[in-house]
């Protein structure tokens, strides 16, 4: 096995890891303006070395209910040629993936599943994989497969 860097975050109370290669920086967050009519999960957009940013709420992204301190830091991502800071409880460590990422855990919810590619043992403890473009595409994603399958 290769060693994978993972950077340790807390979403909705939850230990959670993302690919290292995915984050391109930690920035403080300052102003964030909101953007009329984009879906509750988006929380506005900032501005990072004159570059926007759109801002996703991740606890609203996964679609989990509860109120939870936000960092005063985010985490900057890029998908498919768009820049994102992300919103989270907490951002902790980057550590390494002590193996392969297995199945998530049952009693986690449809959110969790949705958005996790599994449960992966760290050097810091187990969290859940994040899936980013499943985490950016929001809960609305989720209810488009429900229709579609019915």
């Amino acid at each position: 096995m290769t060693e994978k860097l993972l950077v340790i975050l807390q979403i909705a109370g939850r230990r959670c890891a993302l690919s290292a290669l995915d984050v391109r920086s930690v920035i403080e967050t300052t102003a964030i303006t909101p953007v009329p009519r984009a879906p509750a999960w988006i929380a506005g957009i900032t501005a990072l070395r004159s570059q926007a940013l759109t801002v996703i709420d991740c606890r609203r992204a996964i679609g989990v209910a509860g109120d939870w301190p936000t960092d005063h830091r985010a985490a900057v991502v890029s998908e498919g040629g768009h820049s994102y800071a992300l919103l989270v409880d907490g951002i902790e460590d980057i550590t390494t993936a002590a193996g392969e990422a297995g199945q998530v855990p049952g009693g986690f919810g449809a959110e969790w599943s949705r958005v996790a590619v599994g449960m992966i043992e760290t050097m810091a403890g187990p969290a859940l994989l994040i899936d980013l473009p499943a985490l950016l595409a929001g809960p609305e994603a989720a209810r488009h497969e429900i229709e579609a399958a019915a």
